[in-house]
């Protein structure tokens, strides 16, 4: 469908003036070819204006329809790729370069901005950021990029794309580290950076199992992850960064964290965990907590129109059903790669709508699913 026509589809189903329409589409075009048209999800050929007119025709009365596009037109909050490539570029100079400068700085006995103006000094944080290993919790890491923006800075060998490390690999590892400028024959990491695009409620990277007690996610499958022969220094720290937080995860990370290590004991937990973030959006981001009346309404029409064929085993780690996403988080956010199932079901959900009062949902952004 060509893009006129789908426009004045979509016009027709909106009931809109042609003062009105004119003013839409010239806002659509934009929109769609700056922004949502780069969605990676979409189907071969298919764009946002077309994902549009069907996801708005899954609405029956004008009022919900007129809705659901004033969501879409002032709420919607999508990240693209030239934003995603910022966060992973300033992820080295921001956060890891200033964690190294303290480190350094600290042992040394001497203020952060005289470490480079110090010839010892300087010498130590070229070994410790040697000694610092980067690993990728999903693709959403992105480390291809994070490697090309710190060429040079950053050696291969210091990056990981999976936490699965089998004993083989943690060898060739430490045997290039060891090998590396001015390492000790004995060298272990002191520094390792786990790294995820986006987190939300923080079940995914830390969670409890709500029947066996025992501590699930990530951090949990990196821990058994570790070679009983340890690659690391006695003293290492974990460092947890995420390109993207919702602002109610940031405290979330910290107390289950806390509360692991509480139970488990430094034995059994990693002691030493630090959070960063490449920006944390703002806590009225959730629709159900806005002060808009427009995002609000919305509300309303995400619990209406549902399907509970979109829940599973994996979404009842949430505590709650998928209305408004996982964990109930509310958020209009889509990611240029994926969208967050903690973003409101309405926008990537897609059901046949065969149960019993069940409403087919059709997406606007499909997401793909890391579950079956």
């Amino acid at each position: 469908m060509n893009e006129r026509l789908t426009l004045r589809v979509l016009g027709e189903i909106m009931d809109w003036s042609d003062s009105k329409a004119t003013k839409e589409f010239r806002w659509l075009r934009l929109v769609s070819r700056m922004k949502y048209d780069g969605y990676q999800d979409y189907l071969a050929g298919a764009r946002f204006i077309e994902s549009l007119v069907a996801w708005i025709q899954q609405f029956p009365t004008p009022d919900d329809r007129a809705t659901a596009y004033a969501f879409v037109r002032k709420q919607l909050v999508y990240i693209g790729p030239s934003e995603m490539r910022r966060l992973v570029e300033l992820f080295y100079p921001d956060k890891v370069q200033r964690t190294l400068l303290r480190s350094v700085a600290e042992t040394c006995g001497i203020p952060p901005y005289r470490v480079w103006a110090s010839t010892e000094a300087t010498a130590h944080y070229e070994r410790l950021l040697r000694q610092t290993l980067f690993i990728g919790l999903s693709d959403g890491a992105r480390l291809d990029l994070f490697r090309r923006a710190n060429t040079g800075v950053i050696s291969n060998e210091q990056v990981v794309v999976a936490t699965h490390i089998d004993e083989e690999k943690w060898e060739e590892l430490l045997k290039k580290l060891r090998c590396a400028h001015g390492q000790a024959p004995d060298a272990g990491f002191k520094l390792v950076y786990l790294i995820d695009d986006f987190v939300a409620t923080g079940t995914t990277f830390i969670r409890k199992h709500s029947e066996s007690g025992a501590w699930k996610g990530k951090l949990a499958k990196f821990h058994k992850a570790i070679s009983p022969d340890s690659p690391f220094e006695e003293d290492f720290r974990i460092c947890v960064h995420h390109y993207i937080a919702l602002h109610d995860a940031v405290d979330k990370l910290e107390q289950k964290h806390a509360q692991a290590l509480e139970e488990l004991g430094p034995a059994k937990w990693f002691p030493n965990v630090h959070f960063s973030f490449g920006t944390i959006l703002p806590e009225h981001l959730p629709i159900d907590k806005s002060a808009d009346v427009e995002a609000r309404t919305f509300v309303d029409v995400a619990h209406r129109y549902y399907d509970p064929d979109v829940e599973n085993e994996h979404t009842s780690e949430g505590g709650t059903d998928m209305r408004l996403g996982f964990g109930r988080c509310a958020v209009p956010l889509i990611l240029e790669h994926n969208t967050p199932n903690n973003s409101v079901s309405l926008l990537w959900a897609e059901t046949s709508g065969t149960g019993d009062g069940a409403h087919r949902m059709r997406p606007l952004f499909r997401r793909r699913h890391r579950h079956s």
